[in-house]
């Protein structure tokens, strides 16, 4: 979602719950300072993220969709995908948020993982978890990091640069380290979530 995007969004949210309808088109627009047809291609767009639904011939027919509806200060971050805590999986992308509070600063790049395996237990990182990552290129030895290998597999390990390779290192004891020559740092683990 754009930034304009969710403004219009945060715009009709707030409208709704300070008013109890949603607001016009028109008033959409001069809030935004942009044309009605501008406004309309927001909606759209918005409609077409599922976050809005729009009654055909409604004057003030927007709803906020209950995914959407959520806590507008809470800290809301893109969840990516699943991370290998065990063997190496394909990294891909899914379109789902998970919101926190306020255990992470705003304006840090940050988004989450559900690991998969037991291969990070020892950390209590478990099977299922929710993964919080700070995006970084760079990480230091001891760090638990999300790293793409070369081969488009992505896994959750402790890096550790050696003389002349790199040690992906599990926290698991009945599982070996994986061995590198080179690896894409996607980010550093900032905290775990767990659902109970």
């Amino acid at each position: 979602m754009t930034p304009k995007q969710l403004k219009v969004l945060d715009f009709v949210r707030d409208f709704i719950r300070e008013r109890g309808v949603a607001p016009t088109l028109e008033e959409i627009a001069s809030h935004m300072r942009v044309c009605k047809v501008t406004a309309r291609q927001y909606l759209q767009a918005l409609e077409r993220r599922g976050a809005i639904s729009r009654k055909k011939y409604g004057w003030r027919g927007i709803e906020i969709n209950s995914l959407w509806n959520m806590h507008r200060d809470g800290i809301r971050l893109p969840l990516l995908g699943c991370i290998a805590a065990g063997s190496p999986l394909e990294a891909v992308e899914i379109p789902e948020t998970l919101d926190l509070d306020e255990n992470f600063a705003a304006g840090e790049d940050l988004f989450a993982l559900r690991v998969k395996g037991d291969s990070m237990v020892e950390e209590g990182i478990l099977d299922g978890d929710y993964v919080i990552i700070q995006k970084r290129e760079a990480a230091q030895n001891g760090d638990t990091v999300v790293a793409l290998l070369d081969d488009g597999t992505a896994t959750l390990k402790k890096f550790y640069r050696e003389k002349n390779r790199i040690r992906l290192q599990p926290a698991n004891e009945k599982l070996k380290p994986l061995y590198v020559k080179t690896v894409a740092i996607q980010g550093v683990v900032r905290g775990v979530f767990r659902r109970v």
